[in-house]
């Protein structure tokens, strides 16, 4: 098995989880609010619906794609309420039958690029394994809001180690969405599994170090959890920092979550 075939599994695997968690919901199930201000569940997955939409264009029609994401660089936020206005008259079945349909053609899109070829992307053209990775960041952040708006737990397993690895190497996010200056050396990272694996990455003799759980830092760098509430532990100023400003997604930061909004969770 190749590694994009991996990670398209997993991005299956994952939104199979998701699906089974919204499909017997009821209509005002679908309109319970999220803890992103102003999104509801119906809006969550009408998101993942469109960002679907989005990257499996992309990856097979570069032209439409242009059209699709016209606007997204001057105005992601506008973009983003745009594409959701137009899943807002979808009855609950009917949201869930297009996310199904589009998460479906994501995958046979993305594998069926040429090896060696990169997709165009929102700021720059990305090989098709590294589009499926920001997939999985995509529902893993998502479906914790709705996780979140329902009171409800999402297993965790080791294929979030496909968000961790896009993490890492979209480590500058958060500096450059805030216009700051990242620092130039790397950082050590030391993620501990759902499993119990340990994943390393960058210099063993770092100064700056991040580690802890990996489910604990997914969740701080898609911002669905305030650092004070997890169990990262940062050496080093530039690191220590980090933690306040991590984001593994482009465009604006957003307010993030506040320290105890989940105390009992």
């Amino acid at each position: 098995m190749s590694e994009l075939e991996g990670v398209l599994n997993d991005l299956t695997a994952e939104g199979d989880e998701l699906a089974r968690l919204v499909a017997g919901l009821d209509a005002e199930q679908w309109r319970l609010p999220t803890p992103a201000p102003g999104w509801t569940i119906a809006d969550q997955i009408a998101h993942l619906a469109f960002i679907f939409r989005l990257a499996g264009t992309a990856a097979s029609d570069a032209e439409a794609f242009k059209v699709l994401a016209a606007g997204a660089e001057k105005d992601f936020d506008g973009a983003v309420n745009a594409a959701l206005a137009d899943y807002k008259n979808d009855p609950p079945e009917v949201l869930l039958d297009r996310w199904q349909a589009e998460r479906e053609a994501v995958v046979k899109a993305l594998a069926a690029v040429p090896p060696g070829e990169t997709v165009p992307w929102l700021v720059n053209p990305l090989p098709p394994v590294i589009l499926a990775c920001a997939g999985i960041m995509e529902q893993f952040a998502h479906g914790q809001d709705i996780a979140d708006a329902l009171g409800a737990r999402l297993e965790r397993t080791d294929r979030i180690g496909h968000l961790v690895v896009f993490a890492v190497l979209t480590r500058d996010f958060g500096y450059l969405a805030r216009g700051l200056t990242p620092p130039a050396g790397e950082f050590r990272f030391e993620l501990t599994a759902p499993s119990g694996q340990v994943w390393a990455y960058g210099p063993e003799d770092s100064e700056q170090k991040v580690t802890g759980p990996a489910v604990d830092f997914c969740l701080l760098v898609t911002r669905r959890r305030h650092r004070d509430d997890l169990a990262l532990t940062a050496t080093g100023a530039e690191a220590d920092h980090w933690l306040d400003i991590a984001q593994a997604y482009r465009g604006p930061a957003g307010a993030g979550r506040s320290p105890g909004q989940f105390a009992d969770a």
